[in-house]
């Protein structure tokens, strides 16, 4: 099976264009892709229609599914461990994921794809997903600092994320914690990258915490703020974005006060953590 590519901006993110991922997949082209998403870190599929089945078919293609820790501790409540559920309503005061973030980066061993499909947008044209490159947010960084990062570990906690939302667990319910390498070497490209994101990361360890408050905030915020290492992708129904979680970091607009958006997201297991 044939298809091209189109690139959204020079550092990351590509269109892939002529595919119908609801219909089962060669090898060759399963590679394809794989070569094409490790190179642009985010590819986008538009006017999908998949069933549940066919999404994570799709997924299954590059690894085994991860079952997310908000169903393992029992707040999902979807009855599929494969499938999280991102629904805004109309009158929610929050949107998932609004905060820049790698997906589950306070497991052990983080999920190394993530695929959104999504099937409702706002009707106000809002609700786009941002991306940054943390090879290119760890190679702008100074000698200097690259130097001081170099063999520091952070420590990743998921209950920063939920009180976030106003969450707090129960008697028996637990989230993860792990800690992981600042720096960390994409295991199939070896490209060094920054691995800290302020949804999940609650300090530097080995360091006062004033100093990781200050470390952490500066390097949030200048991916934040630097649109060189970035790309934005406006959804339309029938979308699939799949990106690579071990260097990508995200982010959903909420842009969309009064006005619904749903999507529902597949990831895939990796098979060793970070290092």
């Amino acid at each position: 099976m044939s298809f091209e590519i189109a690139t959204i901006t020079p550092g990351m993110g590509a269109e892939v264009r002529g595919l119908n991922i609801a219909e089962p997949l060669d090898d060759a082209t399963v590679q394809a892709l794989r070569d094409a998403w490790l190179k642009h870190m985010v590819l986008v599929f538009r006017d999908q229609e998949l069933t549940r089945a066919e999404h994570k078919r799709f997924g299954r293609y590059f690894g085994e599914l991860h079952i997310h820790p908000s169903f393992k501790s029992g707040m999902n409540k979807t009855g599929d461990p494969e499938i999280f559920v991102i629904d805004t309503p109309l009158d929610a005061k929050q949107s998932n994921g609004e905060a820049w973030h790698s997906d589950a980066s306070c497991e052990e061993i983080p999920p190394m794809a993530s695929l959104l499909y999504v099937t409702k947008v706002p009707e106000n044209g809002g609700g786009d997903t941002m991306f940054a490159n943390m090879y290119e947010a760890y190679a702008e960084l100074s000698e200097d600092l690259k130097s001081l990062l170099q063999n520091k570990f952070a420590y990743h906690d998921g209950e920063i994320d939920l009180r976030s939302y106003g969450i707090r667990l129960r008697a028996g319910q637990n989230y993860p914690k792990a800690s992981h390498p600042v720096v960390v070497h994409h295991p199939e490209t070896g490209k060094p990258l920054l691995f800290v994101n302020g949804s999940f990361t609650s300090h530097v360890e080995g360091i006062p915490r004033w100093e990781s408050d200050m470390l952490l905030d500066g390097l949030y915020e200048f991916v934040a703020r630097n649109p060189r290492i970035q790309c934005r992708v406006k959804w339309s129904p029938g979308t699939l974005v799949m990106w690579d979680n071990r260097c990508v970091q995200h982010q959903a607009v909420r842009d969309y006060a009064g006005f619904a958006r749903y999507g529902e997201r597949v990831s895939v297991l990796d098979v060793a953590r970070p290092v």
